[in-house]
């Protein structure tokens, strides 16, 4: 056999005894609709062009022609028809004689994939009538001109999303006779947040506006005591995003007859987005090495990652938690679900769904980094996404976790949720997806322990509010920052917050406390330090402070550890550690400077040049351990924008990049990157060397596209200073 043939065999789709039909999960396949259909024998002499037949459709799919303007589609950059579900669109078919409603039938059919079938969804013949039914397929004649008629045509609130294929059918004495294929009548369905009776279904404009229609974004980063934003391109209506997003749902093999179902494509999303299982979109890294790729500081949008992956199908490298939830918001606003950033500071990293961080603490009440292996990250990003959720009882829909980044398996995938973010507040984490671990990452205890020479667990200390200290997205309409904490939990140290603990640990989580555990904490000395705020490259202090509550004098012992880490948490390296005796007078307070010089941690310094501060202190007359940890960032320069020239669609304008390195050494091999959806295409550059304190500048010219207020986003990368953005918002006026 050859290797064509063998190819060819291949290729022929596997049936097997369960299925009549092959899998339909492929939006991109087709199958051959034949143009006729004959009922018996035709009678010599018969011409199908005698009878009725389409001589031209006509979409109305201009930007500014009805049907993008009333379904909200017309910022897509593309040519086709695109519409959402459960809201009628009209079509124009112009026909070789008038149309006569008593003798003529016609029907139109909406195809997709390969083997569409009408009891999946996937063959829908939309039949003409005198009405149409909300929330229901229908068509009916709304004009009728000479050989033309316009009809409305009505989608059901629950179609499959995703391209369609357009066929007329029209039948006659002797057969059923199509129209040829024709890509340029292919429609797109999306999900509709503007209708009543869509899963999706948002009932706020101005949050419609921002969750779905925004295109550009802030994502919240740095620590809970410095937040830091940067701005994020989402660019869902660019040049090909939607046939990416897609593709998305291709490659994640998902049943076109699910393709509905927003619940199950957030929870399939959530797995493609990230490459761990399947080759999907981005590849992650946390280790500081980027080989073959490039740093995840270095995107400023989506458009790029997913314009890769739709060319190559291969792993994009590299993203991290806001990359892996800025490609998502992208896929969910595209598709039509309502969708945003979330940012939770302090965010725990539960291993063994506990509900509880366990930090262990050697005789000497040292973090011990052996057997220690939960964590806390600075920040993490994940989404929410806006549906209903029939599938739960009344009152869980709304606002639903899901979260790309691969952290824990779920269902033998990588892949979180969706999570009501009711049931979350609630501790209801019995309801599916993955609730257990989100409620974990935003409301779980720290217990730090240590065990004794005769094998007795002592807890030191319970930290009840450490974790989840601030939940954040972007304000509507503005850059600011909008507080959502109160919507995952309730106040902390409330009764209503602990009985939410309790609630989930009830629902079958069970909490490791064993018989052995002895838990008397010292209560009248109390420890904490602060973190002085600096700049990259300066020198800072620490100051620990020690209060004495009691009329007892106290004196102990003191361990500072100063580490790099990750900004998940993870220690690369300790680059400062002291031992100091403390005398505690009676109800006094006494405090501690530790300095910590550049040329100690300049060298190590990661990423997001995050610090972890870790003290502990072993009171002598008690033998009681006190420990208090914080992360902390350093501040990272930024990059400076301005615009000269007209600032008009379709005129050309320059824009200029401006850094000053404050480092006193050479950066080298650096690159500027810079994009600003409906403005410029991303544009890149290589700089060989930027000196010690000098500024480098950069002049890019650039014909912006649409009208309005655009944002313009930069960043800079190079080995020994990364995170450097910059954005400038620039209104762009009318021709």
């Amino acid at each position: 056999m050859s290797e064509t043939a063998s190819t060819k065999k291949q290729k022929k789709p596997l049936l097997n005894g369960r299925r009549a039909v092959p899998s339909n999960n492929s939006n991109a396949e087709e199958n051959e609709v034949p143009e006729m259909e004959v009922f018996g024998f035709t009678p010599r002499g018969f011409n199908p062009k005698d009878h009725l037949h389409v001589v031209d459709i006509h979409l109305f799919k201009e930007p500014y022609e009805i049907n993008k303007q009333e379904h909200h589609t017309d910022k897509y950059y593309s040519p086709k028809l695109i519409v959402r579900r459960g809201q009628p669109f009209q079509i124009q078919i112009d026909f070789n004689k008038p149309y006569e409603p008593g003798t003529d039938q016609f029907w139109l059919e909406y195809l997709i994939g390969r083997y569409p079938q009408q009891n999946k969804g996937t063959y829908i013949p939309v039949l003409v009538g005198d009405e149409l039914k909300p929330g229901e397929w229908g068509a009916k004649i709304i004009h009728k001109e000479n050989n033309s008629i316009r009809l409305s045509v009505m989608s059901a609130a629950t179609c499959i999303v995703g391209k369609f294929r357009l066929y007329v059918a029209i039948s006659s004495p002797f057969g059923i006779f199509r129209t040829r294929r024709n890509a340029e009548t292919d429609t797109y369905i999306l999900f509709n947040p503007w209708c009543q009776q869509d899963a999706v279904f948002l009932d706020d404009e101005r949050e419609r506006e921002e969750y779905v229609l925004n295109d550009v974004g802030v994502i919240f980063h740095g620590d809970v005591n410095d937040i830091k934003l940067r701005s994020w391109s989402y660019g869902q209506f660019e040049e090909n995003i939607l046939d990416a997003c897609l593709f998305l749902m291709d490659k994640a093999e998902l049943e076109l007859s699910g393709r509905g179902n927003a619940i199950k494509i957030c929870r399939v999303a959530s797995a493609v987005i990230n490459s761990r299982d399947n080759d999907g979109v981005i590849a992650g890294s946390w280790d500081n090495s980027y080989a073959y790729g490039v740093p995840p500081s270095v995107w400023t949008g989506s458009v790029d990652i997913l314009l890769e992956y739709y060319s190559s199908r291969q792993p994009v490298r590299y993203g991290q938690c806001w990359v892996f939830a800025g490609v998502f918001n992208t896929f969910l606003r595209c598709l039509g679900i309502p969708a945003r950033v979330v940012t939770n500071y302090s965010s725990a990293h539960d291993n063994n769904a506990n509900l509880q961080l366990d930090f262990y603490l050697d005789e000497e009440g040292k973090l011990d980094t052996k057997t220690t292996k939960d964590s806390i990250w600075n920040y993490h990003c994940w989404n929410e996404a806006w549906m209903s959720r029939p599938d739960l009882p009344v009152g869980f829909g709304g606002w639903q976790v899901v979260d790309g980044t691969p952290q824990e398996t779920s269902d033998g995938m990588y892949r979180c949720g969706p999570t009501s973010v009711q049931a979350v507040k609630h501790g209801h984490v019995c309801f599916q997806f993955d609730a257990p671990f989100v409620f974990a990452e935003v409301n779980s205890d720290i217990v730090y322990s240590r065990r004794e020479k005769n094998g007795t667990q002592v807890i030191e200390k319970i930290d009840m509010t450490h974790v989840g200290k601030l939940i954040v997205t972007k304000e509507i309409g503005s850059d600011g920052m909008m507080d959502i904490t109160e919507e995952y939990k309730f106040q902390e140290g409330s009764d209503e917050e602990r009985l939410a603990l309790e609630t989930a640990v009830m629902y079958g989580v069970k909490k490791q406390v064993t018989q052995d555990t002895v838990y008397h904490p010292q209560t009248d000395v109390d420890m904490d330090f602060q973190v002085q705020k600096a700049v990259l490259g300066s020198d800072f202090k620490v100051t620990i402070t020690f209060k004495n509550k009691s009329q007892n004098y106290y004196s102990a012992i003191a361990y500072f550890s100063g580490n790099i880490v990750f900004y998940t948490g993870v220690t690369k390296s300790e680059f400062k550690n002291q031992t100091f005796n403390v005398t505690l007078e009676p109800s006094s307070s006494s405090t501690f400077d530790v300095p910590i010089k550049s040329s100690e941690y300049l060298g190590e310094l990661l990423d997001q040049a995050s610090f972890h501060f870790f003290v502990t202190a072993r009171i002598n007359e008690t033998g009681k351990i006190l420990a208090v940890q914080k992360a902390t960032v350093l501040e990272i320069p930024m990059l400076h924008i301005k615009t000269h020239g007209e600032t008009v669609a379709g005129k050309e304008m320059f824009v200029v990049v401006e850094f000053t390195n404050p480092l006193n050494q050479t950066l080298e091999n650096v690159t500027l990157r810079l994009e600003g959806p409906g403005v410029l295409r991303t544009m890149k550059k290589d700089f060989r060397q930027i000196p010690a304190n000098s500024t480098l500048t950069w002049e890019v010219k650039c014909t912006p596209k649409r009208p309005g207020l655009r944002k313009l986003i930069a960043s800079l990368n190079c080995d020994a200073l990364r995170h450097v953005y910059g954005e400038l918002n620039v209104q762009i006026q009318k021709l």
